[in-house]
């Protein structure tokens, strides 16, 4: 038998979408094959990883257990539309994407775009978290190579990031590091330090 379909109208970084879904399509497989937004990864289908979180309104959430058709009339934001319009095709990577490429926040990425999202919404509620409150802003997603370290800074350095970019403020210098104004116009690593799989983690190809 045929399982129906339902029209849903989906709003995802700011542009709309008319799908047509099962009642039980839910909102990280919608996204994925209707929309063909593949930066957002499916891993435990359970809640617990959080690689499939998103933006629902501007708060985390876990696509995986979002049904679609619940998502109509919220604005929802992908790790795709975590990138800043400068004119270019691809964009430019928004502080946080900015930060992890610095600080080496990811190796194999699959976690990656739930944590982007997760940590913007999190500096969103906490502009200048203590390292203790960047930890528990990352608690609820699973890394299963990084150790949790180089994220850790990801998200102290997205904070002095977002300062550049919202009021102009020079971030402040790591005891060690030279002292140096952040480049947002790269948003890439050095050829020799990249990853070849990156284009699947919401930094870019």
């Amino acid at each position: 038998m045929t399982e129906p379909l339902h029209d849903v109208r989906l709003n995802v970084n700011g542009v709309t979408h008319d799908v047509a879904v099962p009642a039980r399509r839910l909102l990280s497989d919608a996204l994925r094959h209707e929309l063909s937004l593949t930066g957002t990864h499916v891993g435990c289908e359970h809640g617990v990883c959080g690689a499939c979180t998103v933006l629902v309104d501007g708060r985390p959430m876990r696509s995986c257990l979002m049904f679609a058709v619940s998502a109509v009339d919220c604005e929802i934001t992908t790790v795709e539309g975590l990138t800043q319009q400068d004119g270019s095709a691809q964009g430019r990577l928004g502080p946080v994407q900015q930060a992890f490429a610095e600080c080496h926040g990811l190796q194999c990425g699959f976690c990656t775009p739930g944590f982007l999202t997760t940590i913007t919404a999190g500096l969103e509620a906490n502009p200048s978290p203590t390292e203790d409150e960047a930890r528990d802003m990352i608690a609820g997603n699973l890394c299963r190579c990084t150790g949790y370290q180089n994220i850790v800074k990801s998200v102290l350095r997205a904070a002095e990031l977002r300062l550049v970019v919202e009021e102009g403020r020079s971030p402040v210098t790591r005891p060690g590091e030279p002292s140096a104004e952040p480049s947002l116009e790269s948003g890439q690593l050095e050829v020799d330090d990249r990853d070849d799989d990156n284009a699947s983690t919401g930094l870019g190809g």
